[in-house]
C-alpha cells in the first residue's frame, strides 16, 4: 500500500491495488473545502485520469460527514481589500465548475461514500460520482438561495437529470434536505446503508469495479455522459467507436477466453 500526502493541508491520500483513495480531511469544519483542496482534488482526478495504474477512485470525507459545502466563511473573511468586480465569475471555470468537468470527464470510476451532510459543491461531487453510496441519515442538501445567491458545482444541470425537474426545484429553489432513505428513493444516489455496513458496501463495489475490464468501463462512462447532448445518430456512432476501441483490448480477449472455457475473467484493465 501507498500513502502519500497530496501536499494539500486537508486532502488526504492513499493508493492500493488500483484504489486511489481521496479524503477531504477538514473534519473541523464538516470538511467545508478551500481554494487548496478544490485545486488538489482536481489534480489528483485529472492525474488518475492518465495513470494506467488507476483503475478506480474512492472519494469520502473524515469524521462525521463528507463535505458541507465552501468554505464561505474563510472566503469571505474582512480584508483591506476589495476583489475585483467580476472575481467569481473569473474564478468558477477554474474551481469548482473545474473540478465538477474533471469528475465527468475522467474515465476511472469514481465511487463517493457519504456520511452526514453533502451540501452545496458536497451534493455537487456526489453527482458528479459514477456511483454514490450513502449511509441511512446522510443528509443532500443544496443551500443556496437560502443564504441569497445561486446554484454552482454543476447542480442545475446534474440534479434534474438524476431526479427530475419537479424534485430538482424542491432542492435547488425551496432548499428541501433530502435524506439517505429518500435520495435512494428520487434517484439522487445509488444506494444507502446503515452507518455501520457503509465502509463494507462501499469496499465491495470499489473491488468489483477495480477488478473489472477499465476501458470497456471508462469508455462506457464516455458514452453515458457525451450522450446526454447528442442525437441517436451520433450515440450510436460513438458507440461504433467505443466497441471497436475497447475490442481492441486485453481484457476483451480475456473475457472472450474466459466466456469460452466457462470461467470467470481475469481482468487486468489493459
Amino acid at each position: 500500500m501507498e500513502e502519500a500526502g497530496t501536499g494539500v493541508t486537508g486532502l488526504r491520500r492513499s493508493f492500493v491495488d488500483g484504489v486511489l483513495h481521496l479524503t477531504i480531511d477538514r473534519a473541523d469544519v464538516r470538511n467545508a473545502l478551500d481554494d487548496d483542496v478544490v485545486a488538489g482534488l482536481i489534480a489528483a482526478v485529472a492525474e488518475a485520469g492518465v495513470d494506467e495504474s488507476v483503475r478506480v477512485i474512492l472519494l469520502d470525507g473524515a469524521g462525521d460527514d463528507f463535505c458541507s459545502g465552501f468554505d464561505l466563511v474563510a472566503r469571505n473573511a474582512p480584508t483591506d481589500q476589495r476583489p475585483r468586480v467580476g472575481s467569481i465569475q473569473r474564478r468558477m471555470p477554474l474551481q469548482a465548475n473545474r473540478l465538477v468537468q474533471v469528475m465527468c470527464a475522467t474515465q476511472v470510476p469514481i465511487v463517493c461514500a457519504v456520511r452526514g451532510w453533502a451540501a452545496g459543491i458536497g451534493l455537487g461531487m456526489a453527482l458528479a460520482s459514477d456511483f454514490t453510496i450513502c449511509a441511512g441519515d446522510a443528509r443532500f442538501w443544496a443551500p443556496f438561495t437560502g443564504r441569497g445567491f445561486t446554484p454552482d458545482s454543476g447542480c442545475t444541470w446534474l440534479l434534474p437529470r438524476r431526479i427530475g425537474e419537479v424534485r430538482a426545484r424542491r432542492m435547488l429553489v425551496l432548499g428541501e434536505v433530502v435524506d439517505g432513505a429518500t435520495a435512494v428513493e428520487w434517484g439522487l444516489v445509488h444506494a444507502s446503508t446503515g452507518s455501520d455496513a457503509l465502509e463494507a458496501e462501499v469496499a465491495d463495489l470499489v473491488e468489483r469495479l477495480a477488478a473489472g475490464p477499465t476501458v470497456a468501463l471508462g469508455l462506457t462512462k464516455s458514452l453515458l455522459h457525451h450522450g446526454r447532448g447528442l442525437s441517436l445518430d451520433d450515440a450510436l456512432r460513438e458507440e461504433s467507436l467505443a466497441m471497436e476501441l475497447s475490442s481492441r483490448s486485453g481484457d476483451f480477449k480475456e473475457g472472450f477466453a474466459a466466456f469460452r472455457e466457462k470461467r470467470p475473467p481475469r481482468f487486468e484493465g489493459r
